[in-house]
């Protein structure tokens, strides 16, 4: 797991309860994801809407018990942006 993929979970876990929800996800991404790309903890092409925001949440939910942990968004982050 990279440290990007880290810092970018804990920066989109809203409530900091260490998983996190579709809603949580689509919500921080489009409040804190220009912030984020522009410090460069997240790529400028991975902004996008909230069907992007959510298939990136179906991808990553490999149990489908519809929270994500940091090691399932991880895996899927690290993967997608080139972070290993």
């Amino acid at each position: 797991m990279s440290d990007k993929a880290r810092t970018l979970f804990e920066a989109l876990d809203l409530d900091q309860d260490g998983i996190l929800t579709r809603e949580e996800v689509i919500t921080a991404l489009r409040v804190r994801g220009p912030s984020l790309a522009a410090s460069g903890d997240l790529p400028f092409w991975g902004l996008g809407d909230a069907d992007a925001s959510s298939a990136l949440f179906d991808t990553a939910d490999q149990n489908g018990d519809a929270v994500l942990t940091l090691e399932e968004f991880a895996a899927v982050v690290d993967r997608r942006f080139g972070w290993r």
